[in-house]
């Protein structure tokens, strides 16, 4: 237990960076709240603005010294908790309700999405953490996603910046255009909300992109993302263990002083993991009240954007625009590999 002296000397020293990441949040939520009354949407969500403003604000003054613990803590604890915190917005009563074919499908269309959007990473010579951050972000939930893997990988500020800055501007492309893919193909209602909710990144998104189809489409889109959400915990639980094991093979075990080979638990299975995958079961058996839903999400929302500015004012913008054309390619490709596997599993499984 830390003593009540040193508690509050860790509290002073955070307050600094937190409430530079504070301001940061506050302007991201103005803008997100001035774009809802100029165009009637938010078309960059806050999560992204509060990186990109973060960031103008870092490449146009160096933070100085006593904001780094707080900038620190918000980029990095917040962000565990948000991520535990989301665990609540998971159902396994959904997940039975889908069925078991498309249940199975959709899990493997994501497994097979992060292996080929990794695999094109690697391809065009991306960083292996950015690699992973953009698998993971394309074939679950797009910033949700990158934000909940940064961590368990260990990944660097600007290469979550970058992800996130590309993925949140193909999501809105996506949302704009997909509608079109699915009358080109004359899809029905079913098959338009599968494909959607297979290759849009987040669950709002997904409405925008199906209720101008119809509300079938709406709910079939809804049902597959919230699957495509329930496998962020497994996903992030198995690149918790490769982590770990790589850690582990990389020592040397020639000398004398080298680490243990044995593993510890806390790197397999990450406190937020666990967190999560908790926050899914208390939701799953209905512990966690219906009222208190709406105050977790919101809850989980805000300290994703305050985490977000954190990243922001510690990314480097020179480092981001470096790998900025590679990035954009590695995100199209893997996208479009997804939305052929998408109508791939469609076709296979006959949906009408």
């Amino acid at each position: 237990m830390i003593p009540a002296r040193g508690a509050t000397a860790l509290i002073l020293r955070l307050i600094p960076g937190l409430a530079a990441c504070g301001a940061v949040t506050a302007a991201a939520l103005a803008v997100q709240v001035l774009e809802l009354r100029l165009f009637g949407r938010a078309w960059i969500d806050a999560i992204v603005l509060a990186i990109l403003i973060g960031a103008v604000v870092r490449s146009l003054w160096t933070p100085p010294a006593a904001l780094r613990p707080g900038v620190d803590f918000s980029a990095r604890t917040l962000l565990e908790i948000a991520v535990v915190l989301l665990g609540a917005s998971v159902s396994a009563a959904t997940v039975i309700a889908i069925g078991p074919g498309l249940l199975a499908g959709t899990a493997v269309i994501v497994v097979a999405a992060i292996g080929v959007s990794y695999g094109l990473g690697r391809m065009l010579r991306l960083p292996r953490r950015m690699a992973v951050l953009i698998a993971c972000g394309n074939a679950i939930c797009g910033n949700s996603a990158i934000a909940a893997v940064a961590p368990v990988i260990e990944a660097d500020p600007e290469d979550v910046s970058a992800a996130i800055a590309f993925t949140a501007v193909l999501g809105i492309v996506v949302v704009l255009t997909l509608p079109l893919l699915g009358a080109a193909l004359e899809m029905s209602g079913v098959q338009y909300g599968v494909l959607a909710g297979l290759t849009v990144y987040a669950v709002p998104q997904v409405l925008a992109a199906t209720l101008p189809v119809g509300p079938v489409a709406a709910q079939a889109g809804a049902l597959i993302k919230l699957v495509r959400v329930l496998m962020l915990g497994p996903v992030c639980l198995g690149l918790a263990v490769a982590v770990a094991l790589r850690r582990r093979s990389d020592s040397d075990p020639t000398k004398t002083d080298a680490p243990s080979r044995r593993v510890p638990l806390g790197h397999l299975l990450p406190w937020f993991i666990v967190g999560f995958l908790l926050m899914m079961g208390a939701r799953s058996l209905e512990l966690i009240p219906a009222a208190a839903l709406p105050v977790l999400h919101g809850l989980t929302a805000a300290l994703t954007v305050i985490a977000m500015a954190a990243l922001g004012l510690s990314t480097d913008a020179r480092a981001v625009a470096r790998s900025g054309m590679r990035i954009a390619a590695v995100v199209v490709l893997s996208l479009l590999a997804i939305v052929g596997l998408a109508l791939g599993l469609i076709y296979l499984l006959a949906m009408v």
